[in-house]
């Protein structure tokens, strides 16, 4: 289960430590089976009471009588909050009382600060941090963070990149612990699809009041064919017999559950013909591709549908690497009315750009840089760097402010 995270060192641990030295109560939240539990668990030690709300008994104790759980307690670690969110009121309580830093650590396996009441009662006396699964830097060894080194003028590079089938592989295999430790893409597959029921079956009740959940996976699945491109709610909503209110309900409750992302356009003042349209990101290509039945054998077939699962491996990365950055960065992606697109882009708080393309070929065509190409005539100095990020071995300029360069340089060497 979880313990396979013990393997990788998570980037986020020095955050969580500097976070439990001046803030009374932190958490971390972030999907199952990530490796919140191990990592609570390491840095706690042996001076924290543990308690997990998925156990029956702690659980009935949370909801029946949360203030008298919660008073006497020193320093706790509470793994799995989503499942009786009244205890954050009681932790609200006792932290107005006594504000000493690091006092708890909590885990939530959905976005709890979606809920108002939840982000005011503890406003300025909490701080989220988020784990998603394991990023290719944390597999590999490599503490490199690829948005802080192009921010500061660096593409990093790599000395043996990841191509082909070895590529393949990574993205298939995805970021769970416990599907990297299967060894065959049918066993990845079979844990997988036992995730999904689980989180559909049960998780989704502590988040939502969801009558008829054997709508979700037909739902979702439908949603994974999608994944990349503008969502719809309308069009979605009617393949599974939804009205457009409750797919887009629905696509928040698979939000809050770190399934997927819808991702916002990139916009500027100057620009006047902007699409609004979010679009939607998977946050785990393993995951995705069980979800559109593809196979390692079926992507060198199906260079489109690979082409979606990639960009949802790259996407995943970058999105990991904001929750550890030195810097402050949003992911967008880039569309407007004349059908110009770039896949991902990054904003520092500067507003600063970094536009990143991602193909799954071996090269690259001058049709490829007509998106950041507009991009920068759009962005003009905010614009900082352009990168193809493409199945190849070679790092090379392509012109103004752009790059070509191997998809592993995400977690390459400066």
């Amino acid at each position: 289960m979880d313990k396979q995270s013990q393997l990788y060192p998570r980037h986020i641990e020095s955050r969580i430590a500097e976070a439990l030295a001046d803030t009374p109560v932190v958490m971390i939240v972030g999907p199952r089976q990530a490796g919140k539990t191990t990592l609570v668990r390491q840095i706690a030690g042996q001076d924290r009471k543990y308690f997990t709300l998925d156990d029956a008994l702690t659980l009935l104790a949370a909801k029946e009588d949360p203030v008298g759980m919660v008073r006497g307690l020193d320093r706790a670690v509470i793994d799995e909050i989503q499942r009786a969110p009244e205890l954050l009121l009681a932790i609200k309580k006792t932290v107005d009382e006594d504000r000493r830093p690091g006092r708890f650590l909590l885990t939530g396996s959905a976005n709890l600060m979606a809920l108002p009441t939840v982000a005011d009662s503890l406003a300025g006396r909490m701080e989220t941090l988020t784990l998603l699964p394991l990023s290719q830097g944390e597999m590999r060894g490599a503490a490199l963070n690829w948005l802080d080194e192009v921010f500061a003028g660096r593409l990093p590079s790599v000395s043996t990149p990841l191509v082909g089938g070895e590529l393949v592989e990574a993205v298939f295999q995805g970021g769970y612990p416990e599907a990297i430790v299967r060894t065959t893409h049918r066993r990845r597959t079979a844990w997988s699809r036992q995730y999904l029921d689980a989180i559909i079956q049960r998780d989704v009740r502590d988040v939502a009041n969801i009558d008829r959940l054997d709508q979700l996976p037909r739902f979702l699945k439908g949603l994974a064919h999608i994944s990349g491109q503008m969502c719809n709610y309308t069009q979605l909503g009617g393949q599974v017999g939804l009205d457009h209110k409750t797919a887009s309900r629905y696509i928040g409750v698979f939000e809050e559950m770190f399934l997927l992302k819808r991702v916002d356009v990139w916009a500027s003042n100057r620009l006047k013909r902007v699409v609004k349209t979010p679009k939607l990101q998977f946050i785990d290509s393993g995951l995705l591709a069980t979800l559109v039945d593809l196979t390692p054998d079926l992507a060198g077939q199906n260079r489109s549908q690979f082409g979606n699962v990639l960009e949802t491996f790259v996407y995943s990365e970058l999105l990991k690497h904001t929750t550890n950055s030195e810097g402050d960065y949003q992911l967008f992606y880039y569309r407007d009315h004349d059908q110009y697109e770039v896949d991902v882009v990054a904003e520092n708080a500067g507003g600063q750009l970094v536009g990143v393309e991602i193909k799954a070929s071996a090269t690259i065509k001058e049709s490829d840089l007509r998106g950041l190409k507009r991009l920068i005539s759009v962005a003009k100095s905010q614009f900082m760097l352009g990168v193809i990020l493409y199945d190849g071995t070679e790092t090379l300029p392509l012109g103004d402010r752009l790059w070509a360069a191997p998809i592993s340089t995400l977690w390459g060497q400066r």
